[in-house]
């Protein structure tokens, strides 16, 4: 009796973490909420109050910290002796302090002082990401750490083999990078390819197609291109863009050719008892999970380091791209390339979106940087090609790098030009179908 007792308590606990503490995380970040005349999901009404408490000298000097500390930090752990990509972007993190230091302060050349310039990438994006990360990952204890993930992760298994060519396990990797981050999803990737789960190509096909940025940083590429009043329906409709830019992306070159290997199964259930298998699974990960305060200060503190580790590079490949993109041509040239997926929907602004998506390759935040004034349709695309081609230079690519996963530079580019030309194709009528 004793036992049955137990063993009820036992449930009745897991049971309100996977839907109690679950669904704390779905309303912080998808749930849009009206305060003062201000609608939005509320992890973005956080971030304007602690934004508004600071003060914008008190947001500043905290952002300049916080970029110091990503500078220092890879001199601490050693990191930067690990790969002369390492001490590249060291050397990148370094030239972020000096453009962050001219920002606050507002010396050095007046070229660099125009709004558009320091200003804007110091004030609009650096300061926001600076805050809405740390607090966002918070939140995100609720929403990834108590079994939703792992039901989720059962649900879309029958999936993934038909669509994307993956095995099951591959969907938590695909959520876990959408509500989490690129690096977290690299993380599980990394650790599966490197214990013989994964093919050179599986592993490929999800660094490339799942690993995106997450939900948090889409919140500040929304709120620059001025999206937040249709956040919902940019978040979706941005996820199944991604993924279904993925779908097409695994039948073309280069992925298609990589060697596959053994085909890796894993059980998935008797047919007809998904649902009740995911229920399962979400209540034994949300028994096993740790206590709710040890959950927070994990995820706040790996997204401490993931912003001290963007904050610098974000600021100088951010500078680097908006110079390159406002006194060279080279976007130009490589827009023309992507100019095809915008003619063929006779979109006004073709060109300049064009442009502005060849510049994400250099950061992802670029688009939504140079499109920041168009309409609705070009913002919108802007927002989409900025999440769905995944890859860019100031943090996926190196990052991909560092792993296991059999992919050059070279490959990489590739795949990016591919997901970029998809998603500018893909997102163009959509947004024209959703347009105000």
């Amino acid at each position: 009796m004793q036992y049955a007792t137990t063993e009820s308590r036992t449930s009745l606990r897991a049971t309100l973490r996977l839907l109690g503490l679950s669904a704390v995380g779905i309303l912080i970040f998808f749930i849009p909420v009206t305060l003062q005349g201000k609608t939005s999901i509320p992890l973005d009404h956080m971030v304007g109050w602690l934004r508004t408490a600071m003060g914008e000298t008190g947001a500043g000097w905290y952002a300049m910290a916080m970029i110091l500390a990503g500078a220092v930090y890879p001199l601490i752990s050693g990191q930067w002796r690990r790969s002369q990509t390492d001490r590249i972007f060291l050397l990148l993190k370094w030239l972020g302090v000096i453009a962050g230091a001219l920002a606050l302060t507002g010396m050095g050349p007046a070229a660099l002082q125009t709004p558009d310039m320091l200003p804007f990438l110091f004030n609009k994006l650096v300061i926001s990401v600076g805050l809405i990360v740390p607090l966002g990952s918070v939140f995100l204890a609720f929403l990834v750490g108590y079994g939703l993930l792992e039901a989720i992760g059962i649900l879309v298994q029958k999936l993934m083999r038909p669509i994307w060519r993956t095995p099951g396990r591959s969907a938590i990797d695909a959520v876990a990078s959408f509500v989490g981050s690129y690096s977290i999803g690299l993380l599980i990737t990394n650790r599966v390819y490197g214990s013989g789960h994964y093919s050179a190509r599986e592993a490929a096909i999800i660094a490339t197609g799942f690993s995106t940025v997450s939900a948090t940083f889409m919140i500040i590429v929304a709120k620059t291109l001025d999206l937040m009043d249709i956040w919902n329906q940019y978040f979706w409709l941005t996820l199944v863009i991604t993924f279904v830019v993925t779908a097409i992306t695994v039948r073309l070159p280069p992925l298609s050719r990589m060697d596959d290997g053994a085909e890796h199964r894993e059980p998935v259930g008797e047919p007809g008892r998904r649902l009740a298998l995911a229920w399962q699974n979400g209540l034994q990960v949300a028994e096993q999970a740790p206590s709710l305060p040890r959950n927070v200060l994990e995820n706040f503190r790996d997204g401490l380091v993931m912003t001290i580790s963007i904050l610098p590079t974000i600021m100088s490949v951010g500078l680097i791209g908006l110079l390159v993109a406002k006194y060279t041509p080279l976007f130009d040239w490589l827009g023309y390339l992507f100019y095809p997926a915008t003619l063929v929907w006779g979109l006004e602004e073709g060109m300049a979106l064009s442009r502005a998506t060849a510049s994400g390759l250099a950061e992802m935040f670029l688009p939504a940087l140079l499109m920041a004034e168009a309409d609705f349709v070009a913002r919108f695309a802007a927002g989409v090609v900025c999440v769905s081609s995944v890859l860019f230079f100031s943090a996926s690519i190196p990052c991909i790098l560092a792993t296991r996963i059999p992919l050059k530079v070279g490959t990489l580019v590739l795949i990016w030009f591919i997901r970029a030309f998809l998603s500018l194709l893909l997102a163009i009528p959509v947004a024209m179908m959703i347009a105000p």
